[in-house]
C-alpha cells in the first residue's frame, strides 16, 4: 500500500543560510573537516594506484574499473543488513576504527607478494564497512551543524573533496609515474591513519542517536518506510541512478586514456568542485526543484560525444563540463532531509550514500563489461545516454505524481452543498453515533447525536450537531431528509487515503 506518510519534523521557510566561514565557528566542524578531506586524498591516491596496478597486470578493463569502484558492490549488502546500526553506534568510535580499517586494507594491497586476485576481496570488505560508515558521518554532520546549515556544511565538503580529488589525482598520477603503484598505496595508508587520529583527538564522543540493537529486521523494516513514501522513493532513485551511471563513466578513464587518466579525473573533480559551490551558495531556495533535472541532464550529456573519441584535452573538457551536473546531488539531498524524520536522519543518509556507492559499483562493472565486448568510447556513450534516459523518465514520474498531489488537495480543500431538514451534518463519519468509510478516520468540531452516514475515499468533518437522520454521499452533494425542518451548508473534504 502507498504510504503517505507526513514527516514527524516540520520543516519552516529557510533561514538565513550561513556562510562558509561561519561554520568553522562550530568547534567540531574544523576536524570533521580535516578528517573528512584527508580520507577523501587517501581514496583518490589509493584508487588511482589500484586501478593502475590491476590494469597493469591483467589489461582488463573491467577488472581496472571493479578495482577502483568495486568497494561501492558491496553497499548494497550493508545497505540490507547493517544500515540499522548508523544511528545505534558511537559515532566517534565508529569512525576512527574505520580509517584504521582502511589504512590497513591500503598496507597490505601495497605487499609486493600479494596477488591480484587477492585485491578484489579486501576491497570488497571495505565496502561493506563504508555502507555503514556515510550515514555515522552525514548523520554526525546534522548533530553538529546548528539547524539550517546542513546545506552549507554539506556544500563545503563537496567543495573541498573536489580539491581533494584534483590534488590527489594529480598526485597520484605522478607517484605512480614515478614511483610505483604500491608506493602510492602506502602514501594512502598514512592519510587515513592521519584522518583516524584526527577524528579520535578532534571530536566529542556522542551517544548513539536511536536506541535499540541494529538488526537485519530492523533495517528492512527502515528501509521499508522511507522507500514507501512516494516523494521520498522518487528523490532517492534521483540521487542513485543517473549519477551512478555517469560514474560508469568514469570508471573507463583509465582504459580511455592510460597516459591522461589523472588529468581526466582531475577536471572531473573541477567541474564537480564548481557544480557543488553554485549549489551552495548561488541558487535561491525557490529554484532548487526546478533546476534538478536540468542539472541531471548536464551531468550525461557532454559524454556523449564521447563516441567521437575526443583526444585527452578535449575529453578532460568534456568531463569538467559534465560534472557541474553533480551539483544536482546536494540539492536533492536537502529535499531528502526534509522529507525524512530526525530520529532517522542517519539512517536515511547512509541509505542515500549506500544506494549512490551501490550503483555507482554496478555501473562501474557493467561499463568495464561493455568495453570488454566493444571498446571504452562506445561504453561510455551508452552509458551516458542511460543516464539521461533515467532522469527524463524520473521527471515524467515526479510530475505524474505531483499532479495527482494537486488534485487531491484541491478536492480535499473544495466544499460542497448538502441540505437537509434539519442541522447539517458533515460528510463522511462524524462524532458520535455517525459512520463512515475511508483511509483514515474523520473528526467533527460538534456533538453529533443522530445516525448520519456518509461515504468517502477519506471521511470529511462535521461541523454542528446532527438532530435528526441523514444520507449522503462524500463524492457527490447528497440530500437527506429528518424529522425537523431547515437548510445548511457545510463543507466536506475528500482525501487520497
Amino acid at each position: 500500500m502507498e504510504s503517505t506518510e507526513i514527516p514527524e519534523t516540520s520543516h519552516t521557510p529557510d533561514p538565513p543560510r550561513p556562510s562558509y566561514r561561519s561554520l568553522f565557528r562550530t568547534r567540531e566542524f574544523t576536524p570533521f573537516f580535516l578528517a573528512s578531506s584527508l580520507q577523501v586524498a587517501a581514496s583518490t591516491v589509493g584508487g588511482l594506484a589500484l586501478g593502475t596496478l590491476v590494469y597493469e597486470a591483467t589489461n582488463s578493463p573491467l577488472l581496472s574499473a571493479l578495482s577502483m569502484f568495486g568497494p561501492s558492490l558491496a553497499q548494497v549488502l550493508g545497505a540490507t543488513t547493517l544500515l540499522s546500526a548508523a544511528d545505534r553506534v558511537r559515532p566517534r568510535a565508529t569512525l576512527t576504527a574505520t580509517a584504521l580499517a582502511f589504512a590497513a586494507v591500503m598496507a597490505v594491497t601495497a605487499l609486493p607478494a600479494l596477488p591480484t586476485w587477492a585485491v578484489l576481496p579486501l576491497i570488497l570488505a571495505l565496502g561493506l564497512v563504508s555502507s555503514v560508515t556515510g550515514g555515522v558521518r552525514w548523520g554526525l554532520l546534522a548533530e553538529i551543524l546548528p539547524e539550517g546549515a546542513y546545506l552549507v556544511g554539506r556544500s563545503t565538503l563537496n567543495i573541498v573533496s573536489g580539491l581533494m580529488q584534483i590534488t590527489g589525482y594529480a598526485a597520484g598520477g605522478v607517484l605512480v609515474a614515478l614511483v610505483s603503484p604500491r608506493t602510492t598505496l602506502l602514501v594512502s595508508a598514512a592519510l587515513y591513519a592521519v584522518a583516524a587520529l584526527t577524528t579520535r583527538l578532534g571530536l566529542s564522543a556522542r551517544p548513539p542517536r536511536s536506541s535499540g540493537r541494529a538488526s537485519v529486521g530492523e533495517t528492512w523494516r527502515t528501509n521499508a518506510r522511507l522507500l514507501s513514501y512516494a516523494p521520498r522513493r522518487l528523490t532517492y532513485l534521483g540521487l542513485w541512478v543517473p549519477n551512478g551511471l555517469v560514474v560508469g563513466c568514469e570508471s573507463l578513464f583509465v582504459p580511455y586514456a592510460p597516459t591522461h587518466a589523472g588529468l581526466l579525473f582531475a577536471a572531473a573533480a573541477l567541474g564537480m568542485l564548481a557544480g557543488d559551490l553554485s549549489a551552495g551558495r548561488s541558487v535561491p531556495a525557490r529554484l532548487r526543484g526546478a533546476l534538478v533535472t536540468p542539472l541531471l541532464l548536464l551531468l550525461a550529456g557532454p559524454y556523449l560525444l564521447f563516441a567521437l573519441r575526443p583526444p585527452a584535452l578535449v575529453a578532460a573538457g568534456c568531463a569538467a563540463l559534465a560534472s557541474i551536473g553533480f551539483g544536482a546531488s546536494l540539492l536533492q539531498q536537502q529535499r531528502l532531509l526534509a522529507l525524512t524524520p530526525s530520529h532517522l536522519t542517519g539512517h536515511a543518509l547512509g541509505l542515500h550514500s549506500a544506494g549512490m556507492l551501490t550503483l555507482q559499483g554496478l555501473s562501474a562493472a557493467l561499463a568495464g563489461g561493455l568495453a570488454d565486448l566493444t571498446s571504452a568510447p562506445t561504453a561510455i556513450t551508452v552509458m551516458a545516454g542511460a543516464s539521461a534516459t533515467v532522469t527524463l523518465t524520473l521527471w515524467t514520474a515526479g510530475r505524474r505524481h505531483r499532479r495527482r498531489a494537486a488534485t487531491a488537495t484541491g478536492t480535499a480543500a473544495g466544499t460542497g452543498t448538502r441540505t437537509s431538514t434539519g442541522p447539517a451534518t458533515g460528510t463522511g463519519a462524524g462524532t458520535g453515533t455517525g459512520a463512515g468509510t475511508g483511509t483514515e478516520p474523520g473528526t467533527g468540531t460538534g456533538p453529533a447525536a443522530g445516525t448520519g452516514t456518509g461515504t468517502g475515499t477519506e471521511p470529511g468533518t462535521g461541523t454542528g450537531p446532527a438532530a435528526g437522520t441523514g444520507t449522503g454521499t462524500g463524492t457527490e452533494p447528497g440530500t437527506g431528509t429528518g424529522p425537523t425542518a431547515g437548510t445548511d451548508d457545510a463543507v466536506r473534504q475528500r482525501g487520497v487515503g
